[in-house]
């Protein structure tokens, strides 16, 4: 069995409440100061749109899993979202909260904590309604495949955002490399790409589930940009503080980069 089927395997177990669980309450999703890293990922985001520069018809998520916090900032900018995921589960998850069902994760301290970052008094059920209104399309995606979504995408995406998927879902920084430059072939020429990721990651918990990641420095992320075609704009790194290392996961910080496709791709 080959490193890629294993880990197609080991996602038959992924649990999205379990991975919610471990990742977006409390002690990482503490809004009470930015230095925790939740606060730190929603900053990011809120200032690199905030510069007005990132709008367009279309943004895509790739391997959005059952969240929806990165794209909270970004539904301001886009007339349509497009959220995708490997799993069956993941979308379905997204797909009920998109539609408002009882019982989904309760995403508003999310939404609360980017409204009040923006600065525009905003109440947060405006933000949280824009967002289900532009989050039109939920599709599978396998970014090993060259083509991830199994068609082009007409017209490519003005915009791509991806959070804590190619790292996940490649076993080794070649296959991360290549991921990049499969996804990146949605985007348009002069397109923006914003990625978040895990540093120094082997491995985290959903459930069941233990599944590899493939460490990455930061370097690794520049020369994997640079190896796609991507002029790097800005990047940023977190360090995981021991009180946030909660054995979930081996983390040793997150990155934040945006870069730029060239106008002649």
């Amino acid at each position: 069995m080959s490193s890629l089927a294993a880990l197609r395997e080991g996602y038959e177990r992924f649990d999205p409440r379990a991975y919610l669980q471990n990742n977006y309450l409390p002690p990482r999703a503490d809004f009470s100061s930015e230095e925790f890293v939740v606060p730190w990922k929603l900053r990011c985001l809120a200032e690199t749109f905030a510069s007005g520069e990132i709008h367009g018809r279309t943004l895509i998520d790739v391997g959005s899993g059952p969240t929806i916090y990165q794209l909270l900032s970004a539904c301001d900018h886009f007339e349509e979202i497009v959220a995708t995921d490997y799993l069956a589960v993941n979308r379905e998850e997204l797909g009920r909260w998109a539609r408002g069902e009882p019982g989904t994760f309760d995403w508003s301290p999310f939404i609360r904590h980017v409204c009040k970052i923006e600065g525009r008094g905003e109440p947060w059920q405006e933000k949280e309604r824009r967002l289900r209104c532009r989050l039109r399309r939920i599709l599978p995606i396998d970014v090993h495949r060259p083509d991830p979504l199994g068609a082009p995408l007409r017209p490519p995406a003005d915009a791509l955002l991806s959070a804590f998927c190619l790292e996940a879902v490649s076993p080794d920084r070649a296959a991360f490399a290549r991921a990049l430059a499969h996804v990146g072939s949605l985007l348009r020429p002069g397109g923006h790409a914003l990625l978040l990721g895990a540093l120094g990651e082997s491995f985290y918990l959903a459930g069941a589930a233990r599944l590899p990641v493939v460490p990455l420095a930061e370097d690794d992320v520049r020369a994997a940009l640079a190896g796609a075609g991507f002029a790097l704009r800005d990047f940023r790194s977190y360090a995981m503080p021991p009180a946030l290392r909660t054995g979930v996961d081996d983390v040793d910080g997150v990155f934040f980069a945006h870069a730029q496709k060239p106008l002649e791709a």
